[in-house]
C-alpha cells in the first residue's frame, strides 16, 4: 500500500514568520500555488497561510504588504507523517475539509499532499474522490 511519501510534494517553498504578506503573495504567484507553510528558521512547521487568508484576513482587514504574516497565518493545522497511508490521508482530508495537508516527521516539515496528489493514484483516485465530495459539501441551511 502506497504512503504519503510516494506522492508527496518534497521541495516545498517556505515562508519564515517574519515574512510579510507581500512576501507570501509573491512566493505563491512565482510557485503558483494557493498556499504556504510557515517555517522557523529550524524547519519546524509553525503554520500555514493561504490565498484565501491573504485576502479575508490580510487585505481585506485594510493591512499593508508590509503586516507579518505571523499575524494572519493559521496556526491551528491538522498535519500527517510521511509513513501515513494515502487512503488515511483522504480520510483526514474529508474529515477536517482540507484540500492539502503538510508532512511532518519529528517536528520539522518534509513535504506537503495535496488532494490532487491523491487522485493520481490509481488506488487511491476513490479516496481523492470521497475526500473531495465531503469537502465540496456544503452545510444545509435552515
Amino acid at each position: 500500500m502506497k504512503t504519503v511519501k510516494d506522492v508527496m510534494t518534497s521541495d516545498v517553498s517556505v515562508c519564515q514568520t517574519s515574512d510579510t504578506l507581500f512576501d507570501a503573495a509573491s512566493m505563491m504567484k512565482q510557485q503558483n500555488v494557493g498556499a504556504v507553510p510557515i517555517c522557523d528558521d529550524s524547519g519546524h512547521l509553525m503554520g500555514m497561510v493561504t490565498d484565501r487568508d491573504l485576502v479575508i484576513r490580510g487585505y481585506a482587514d485594510k493591512n499593508p504588504d508590509s503586516t507579518p504574516i505571523q499575524q494572519v497565518m493559521s496556526e491551528h493545522l491538522y498535519h500527517i507523517s510521511p509513513d501515513t497511508t494515502l487512503e488515511e490521508a483522504g480520510q483526514m482530508m474529508a474529515e477536517h475539509q482540507v484540500r492539502r495537508l503538510p508532512v511532518v516527521e519529528n517536528g520539522k516539515l518534509t513535504g506537503i499532499i495535496a488532494l490532487g496528489d491523491l487522485s493520481l493514484d490509481q488506488k487511491s483516485d476513490h479516496a481523492a474522490g470521497v475526500a473531495l465530495h465531503d469537502i465540496s459539501e456544503r452545510p444545509e441551511l435552515h
